[in-house]
C-alpha cells in the first residue's frame, strides 16, 4: 500500500530541502503551492515533487488549501506535513507497517517536537497533530490551527515515542513576530463578537505564562523556556487586545 505526503507552502524555501531530505522514502510528494514568490517551486521540481498550485487570493492561513492538497495525492494514504517539519525515518517504517494492518484507524495524531533558538523543550510536548490521514475520510475547516474532521476512527501515536515524532524546526525571532500577527488576525475572526473584560486581560496571559514556564517546567530550559512562557503570555495579550480594538470600533 502507498503513502502519499502533503505538503502545502507559501513561500517557504528557508527550510524545504531540509524537509523533502527526510520524505525522499514515501511513494509521492505532493507540493500544494499557494502561489509562492520566492524559489519554492524550484527546489521542488529539484525533488521530482508533484506540483499543484491553490490560489491565494487573500488567505492568511494553509487550512483552506489542506482539503485541495489531500485530494491532489494519488495514494489511499496521506501524511500532512508542514513546510518546517521535519520527519524521521523512524516514522516512514512504522506507518507503512501501521497501513498492512486492515483495521488500521482513519487518522492517526502524531506527536511534534517543538524547538525553540534550537532547543527541544518538552514543555510544549507532545504536541499532537493529527496528519497520518485515510485520503477520502478527511475534511479540513477553513479555520486557523483547527483539526481535521476523520469519519472513521483515529489513534495516537504513544507519546513516549519521541522516535517518531515530527521535528518541528525553530524560527526566528522576526518570522515568529511576523506570525504573530497572522495568526492574532485569524484567531479575532475566528472569534469575532467575544467581550473582552479588565479581567480577562490580567489573568489569562499571566495563566498562560505560569501554565508554560511552571506547570509544564518551562524554568527548566533557563532563558529559553522564560521566552518561549513569555511568547505564550504576548500571544494571548495580543489576541485580546485585537479583540477589544475591534469590540471597541463597532461601538464608535
Amino acid at each position: 500500500m502507498a503513502i502519499s505526503v502533503v505538503i502545502n507552502t507559501y513561500n517557504a524555501s528557508l527550510h524545504l530541502a531540509k524537509v523533502l531530505e527526510t520524505v525522499k522514502g514515501f511513494d509521492e510528494i505532493v507540493i500544494c503551492d499557494m502561489e509562492s514568490t520566492d524559489n519554492t517551486l524550484d527546489i521542488a521540481r529539484e525533488y521530482g515533487c508533484k506540483i499543484v498550485t491553490f490560489e491565494k487570493k487573500n488567505y492568511n492561513i494553509v487550512e483552506p488549501a489542506r482539503n485541495f492538497a489531500v485530494q491532489s495525492a494519488k495514494s489511499e494514504w496521506v501524511l500532512v506535513v508542514d513546510a518546517d517539519e521535519l520527519v524521521p525515518n523512524a516514522l516512514k517504517e512504522y506507518l507503512y507497517e501501521r497501513i498492512k494492518d486492515p483495521n488500521c484507524p482513519c487518522g492517526l495524531f502524531i506527536p511534534r517536537k517543538n524547538y525553540t533558538m534550537n532547543m527541544f523543550l518538552t514543555s510544549t510536548y507532545p504536541d499532537y497533530q493529527l496528519r497520518f490521514l485515510k485520503r477520502d475520510t478527511v475534511y479540513w475547516p477553513p479555520i486557523i490551527h483547527v483539526v481535521p474532521e476523520v469519519n472513521g476512527p483515529v489513534d495516537k501515536i504513544p507519546a513516549n515515542r519521541k522516535d517518531l515524532a515530527f521535528t518541528h524546526i525553530s524560527v526566528t525571532v522576526q518570522a515568529w513576530l511576523e506570525r504573530l500577527m497572522k495568526y492574532t488576525e485569524n484567531e479575532v475572526k475566528r472569534r469575532e463578537g467575544a467581550h473582552v473584560t479588565f479581567g480577562k486581560l490580567l489573568i489569562q496571559p499571566s495563566f498562560h505564562f505560569f501554565k508554560s514556564y511552571i506547570l509544564k517546567g518551562g524554568f527548566r530550559y533557563g532563558k529559553i523556556g522564560f521566552i518561549q512562557a513569555c511568547r505564550s503570555a504576548i500571544y494571548k495579550f495580543v489576541t485580546l487586545c485585537r479583540l477589544l480594538e475591534n469590540e471597541l470600533g463597532k461601538k464608535d
